[in-house]
């Protein structure tokens, strides 16, 4: 990611806020960069980050199905990394409403996704989360997706 793209500053400032416990702020920080996204790129990261301030599951869901939406647009292949992080913010969000068999599926795309993640810290915290997330839901059957 660019660290001078303005959705990327918004994002990372509203981290910043959150890290300091100033979660209004943080909130509005990521619907800042919402509103400010331009292209699927931008809005997928975006809704990536407005995802972490719902005040509901439900609410969770939707913002982490736009992320993933909105990575699939992609056309150049250069949201191919966001997509194993995406996919288990996914996963978790209908896995904490009860959808096991969809968050099985979502777990088993970020899979399908891994090889994109570039090494490192952030590889392994989401490779690790992804294999805990797969122990979790072992024996889910798969939901009907065609």
């Amino acid at each position: 990611m660019e660290p001078n793209n303005p959705v990327v500053k918004l994002c990372a400032a509203g981290m910043e806020a959150e890290g300091e416990g100033r979660l209004a702020d943080a909130a509005a920080l990521f619907m800042q960069a919402w509103d400010t996204a331009q292209g699927d790129y931008e809005a997928c990261i975006a809704a990536h980050y407005v995802a972490r301030r719902q005040p509901t599951p439900e609410q969770t869901l939707y913002w982490n199905q736009v992320a993933v939406d909105r990575a699939e647009c992609v056309a150049d292949g250069s949201a191919a990394f966001f997509f194993p992080s995406l996919y288990l913010n996914l996963g978790m969000s209908h896995e904490t409403l009860g959808d096991r068999s969809a968050a099985r599926f979502c777990y088993e795309q970020a899979l399908k996704y891994m090889d994109a993640l570039p090494e490192g810290s952030y590889s392994s915290w989401v490779r690790a989360g992804v294999a805990r997330a797969l122990g979790r839901t072992a024996g889910q059957p798969a939901p009907d997706k065609e």
